[in-house]
């Protein structure tokens, strides 16, 4: 567990010394940190709201809305913001001069901080912009030969379906896209779908660690030890999974990561980072043009001309809070407050659950929840319009739900204030939001 101590020499040790500030809503979260009883669990923490209340207060945010689609984008914490309003701000006094030659090259430092957070070789990891493009580099870049496979599931990001699509139109490759049950309540039946899907053909594999629909943690490192031991390429999509619970590469095993920071990193909009484990990378092409002489160089991938220094550089600022705080501690938190509106709706026959929230190990921050009888889109319109609570209806041709992803700053009467909703509408009490 981190200390005050260690919290702020981390920091320190992964900022511009000239950029360094610690606001008045970040000491609070250090002084609560440091003041965390020794052998705390994680999960005695997370019942704590003298402490959240803490963590709370280095957010900035607009308490009027209720933001429960953190899946989708997280704010950032003070801290974070101010640091990357500086950089630009010092950036803006002459571009061409400070950001590039004070700013730019400390992208070394963030790079080498995020490889320290995933466990890799800093010379596996790339600076991008979201997961959307850092899967799209590796979609595109791989060789690739009219009638080769490529499988997936169809609950995978359109994003990245659509670029598979569009590679068979353009290679002729073939793209196999399988369905899995959802709720997945036993993730051998994911890895036998997957492991009786692949043919003599099948040269790449690409899916989510975590699914954008529903949350559900999927196995990875199984499918990456399968897709290995028949030489077959495993590229994973961890846009929802980065700083959402603890994990490193070790526990993924796959030959290429892609993330968006801007989820559960807290870090500025528009930034992410790409792994390409290390002897994979000559066989990458950049999506744009890169010299040969950095073929075999993870910094290919980050040629994409003129880009503002501050985003990237902001990135050492989120992952140092999440460090502080501690991905352990964030999760269980996740899970609690989760778990105070499953277990208030959880036995109306009427409500069903789209992900396995009987495992805890296969779910955290997002949970995906349906009311049977109910529009789900009216449903969700309804909590917005009415209670000022944003979140996300999801509507496949295969299940309806609401997507719930609350974040460490949300409150508990933010939660209640859901769960009164969520119960009046699985009564039938709310006519509004009835199907049909």
């Amino acid at each position: 567990m981190s200390t005050r101590r260690d919290f702020l020499r981390r920091v320190a040790g992964s900022s511009a010394a000239f950029m360094f500030f610690t606001s008045d809503s970040f000491s609070n979260v250090l002084d609560a940190i440091s003041k965390i009883p020794p052998n705390t669990t994680p999960e005695k923490l997370s019942e704590d709201e003298s402490f959240w209340s803490q963590i709370q207060s280095a957010f900035d945010v607009d308490r009027t809305i209720a933001n429960f689609n953190n899946g989708g984008c997280s704010p950032s914490p003070d801290t974070v913001h101010r640091t990357l309003k500086r950089y630009l701000d010092y950036s803006n006094q002459a571009p061409s001069y400070f950001m590039w030659r004070d700013l730019e090259p400390n992208v070394e430092a963030v790079r080498e901080q995020i490889a320290r957070n995933f466990a890799c070789d800093k010379e596996e990891i790339a600076i991008t912009r979201n997961a959307s493009e850092s899967l799209l580099i590796i979609q595109l870049g791989i060789d690739l030969q009219p009638g080769d496979e490529v499988l997936t599931t169809i609950y995978d990001y359109p994003r990245m379906l659509t670029t598979w699509d569009q590679r068979a139109r353009r290679d002729k490759i073939v793209v196999k896209k399988v369905r899995y049950p959802v709720p997945l309540m036993n993730p051998k039946d994911y890895i036998k779908i997957i492991e009786e899907s692949i043919t003599p053909k099948t040269k790449v594999i690409l899916l989510s660690h975590v699914v954008f629909l529903t949350g559900q943690i999927l196995p990875v490192k199984e499918i990456s030890r399968i897709a290995r031991e028949r030489g077959i390429l495993f590229i994973c999509d961890g846009a929802h999974s980065f700083s959402h619970f603890p994990f490193t590469v070790k526990d993924l095993e796959c030959d290429f990561f892609g993330t968006s920071l801007h989820k559960w990193t807290y870090a500025p909009i528009g930034t992410g980072f790409l792994y390409v484990k290390k002897d994979l990378i000559p066989k990458v092409w950049p999506m744009m043009a890169a010299p040969e002489s950095l073929d075999d160089n993870i910094r290919k991938f980050e040629e994409i001309g003129t880009h503002p220094a501050a985003n990237h550089n902001a990135i050492s600022e989120a992952l140092s809070f999440n460090e502080g705080l501690g991905l352990d501690r964030k999760a269980a938190r996740l899970r609690y407050l989760h778990k105070r509106w499953i277990n208030r709706l959880k036995n109306y026959p009427n409500v069903k659950f789209m992900t396995n929230i009987e495992d805890e190990t296969q779910w955290c921050g997002i949970v995906n929840v349906n009311i049977e009888g109910t529009d789900i889109v009216k449903l969700s319109n309804y909590i917005m319009s009415q209670h000022k609570i944003y979140q996300i209806p999801i509507k496949t041709d295969y299940f309806h739900g609401l997507r719930i992803s609350p974040n460490v700053y949300t409150r508990l009467s933010e939660i209640d204030l859901f769960a009164d909703i969520m119960t009046e509408a699985a009564s039938g009490k709310i006519k509004e939001v009835m199907a049909g």
